[in-house]
Parts: C-alpha cells; structure tokens; sequence
C-alpha cells in the first residue's frame, strides 16, 4: 500500500481550492493506500476537516509562528521532517508560485526526481503516468516514475477534486518542529492583485490586451467578470502599456490559466500569451482584427470593438442571471 502526502495551501487562512485537487491527484497514485495532508502555518489546525472532508485519510499540522508567511527555508525544515517520520512513496504539491519555488529545493535535499507543471495522472496496470505539457504547451509528454519517491506539481484547474463527503473522518495529529536559522524573514505582504477570485484558481477568466487602450478600458472587462464570477487578467501587452499591474499577467512569463471559459479581448495572440491560456477548456476571442492569430485557437470569434461587444455580453449575462 502507497502512502502519499499532499501539502495544502492555505491563502488568507483559507484553503485554496487547489489543496483538494492535490488530494484526488494523490488518491490516483496511492490507490488503497493512505494519503496524508500536511498543514504549514502559525493556526492552521482548523482547516485539517476541509482536507479529510475531500479525501484525506489523516493530517498533520506544523505550526509555528515564524511559519506566518512562506518561506522557502521555514517551509523546508517543516516538510522534512514530515517526510523524514511518515517516509511517503508520493509527493504532490499545487504547481503555484509556492509550489514552483518549494518543490525543486526539497526534490534536491531528497536526492529524488520531479515532475512539473501535471495536467493529468492516470493508472495503467502498475504503472502511474503522468501528463504534462512542452514546448509553451504545443505539445504535451507522458512520464513514468520507476524508482524512488514519486514527487510531481500539479497545475491547478486541470484534476477534478473528489465529492467532498462532511461525514469522513481522519486522525488530525501536530509535528513539533523546531525551526531554526531562517535566513529569510517577511516583514510585509504588499498585494498588487485585484480583489475577489484568484486568477489562478478562477473558472471563468476575462483577459484584456493592448486593444483595451487604457486603464479605464478594464472597466467593462471588470464587470462582465463580475457577473460571471471571474477573475480578470492580462497580456504583457497591457502590462507593458501599464494599464494593468503584472500580477495580472497571463502568458509564458506571467500566470499560466486553464479555466473553463476564456474571453480574450483585444488581445492580439502571440505566442508567448497562447502559452499561458491555450489548454482553456473553451475560448472566446473579441477583436477587430479579423486575422489576429487569437482566432486560430478560439472556440468562439467575434469580429468587432470590444467597448460595444462586452458591454453586450455583460447585458445578456445579466439578463440570464435574472432569469435562473
């Protein structure tokens, strides 16, 4: 029997919806076997139920006031001791600015291999195989574990959670662990992103480009994400054009989405962007430019101003929201 253990990540002391996609990540590779859920901060005990209610068969807290904020060292010290008393087959982290930066660190102290960025796990016979994407998502390889600690980072949005069941229970148990000689301390945590849904997590997702013009041009995104309940994001364009902060910037070197709808806005396709949005499960594309390279991967193309084309949107959502 594999056990497995998954970190949870915990934003604003909430659970990101990630952390349980992690958990059904880890049931496909354990099977029968345990998967455990490790909680990381200065009071996380209270979210352990969450984590057993979508899968988990136990969990251990660390906590430590100097754990507050992440830190690669802090974190470090707490997981290997962790992964030194359960001695887990299986690592699964989220692949988000956390994970990205724990992962390899911890690989590396391990002496193990890892796999990045998953977008899907499946079992044939005895054997897990794992999906991810190259080449700025162009094409996508299978890799297979055959040794050692399967240890991976899953993108968020691309593996289902399990049924969260209120009536599961688990053990929930606290690790003690003395962290020392951090070299690296957070005073203050300055958010340049918007309120609401995090962008990386978020299910339906409107981006706007160059074609926005301005700052005020994101109005009209701003409220058709709102009626959907969607997070707003960005090319490097509008960034580079500041009419937006780079948090919201979607593409190679920015946020990589894969959320169930994708309204592109005067965005205009390169290639760096599509790497950041191109696995959307469905794409729509507004702009004028009736050969924008956007419209080659869109699902969906309107040829037209997106100051009259949103604005539209955003009245017929409405309408159906009133309607249900």
């Amino acid at each position: 029997m594999k056990k497995v253990l998954v970190l949870g990540e915990i934003s604003d002391h909430h659970l990101r919806n990630v952390s349980f996609e992690t958990i059904a990540a880890a049931k496909t590779i354990a099977g029968d076997g345990e998967i455990v859920a490790l909680l990381i901060g200065e009071t996380v005990q209270s979210l352990s139920d969450e984590m057993i209610h979508y899968g988990a068969d136990r969990v251990i807290t660390v906590e430590d006031e100097q754990l507050k904020n992440y830190t690669s060292d802090g974190y470090t010290q707490a997981l290997g001791n962790v992964i030194e008393t359960e001695k887990p087959e299986g690592i699964i982290f989220a692949h988000t600015a956390l994970g990205k930066d724990l992962a390899p660190r911890l690989a590396s102290k391990l002496g193990t291999g890892l796999i990045s960025d998953v977008t899907g796990i499946e079992q044939q016979e005895d054997t897990i195989i794992f999906t991810r994407p190259i080449y700025s998502g162009k094409a996508f390889e299978k890799k297979v574990i055959k040794e050692g600690i399967a240890f991976a980072t899953i993108r968020p949005n691309n593996i289902e959670p399990l049924k969260k069941n209120e009536d599961r229970t688990g053990e929930v148990t606290v690790n003690n662990v003395e962290i020392k000689d951090l070299r690296t301390r957070i005073k203050e945590i300055i958010r340049n992103s918007t309120d609401g849904v995090d962008l990386s997590e978020a299910k339906v997702v409107i981006a706007g480009g160059r074609g926005v013009k301005s700052e005020e041009g994101f109005e009209p995104l701003n409220e058709l994400a709102n009626v959907l309940g969607g997070a707003v994001g960005a090319s490097r364009g509008a960034c580079d054009a500041e009419y937006c902060d780079y948090a919201l910037q979607i593409g190679q070197t920015g946020k990589v989405v894969t959320p169930d709808l994708y309204i592109a806005c005067g965005i205009s396709g390169a290639i760096q962007h599509l790497a950041g949005m191109s696995n959307s499960k469905t794409i729509v594309a507004i702009n004028k430019d009736p050969e924008a390279n956007i419209f080659n991967v869109a699902d969906y193309g309107i040829v037209g101003d997106l100051f009259e084309v949103v604005p539209l949107l955003t009245e017929e959502f409405k309408k159906l929201k009133v309607g249900v």
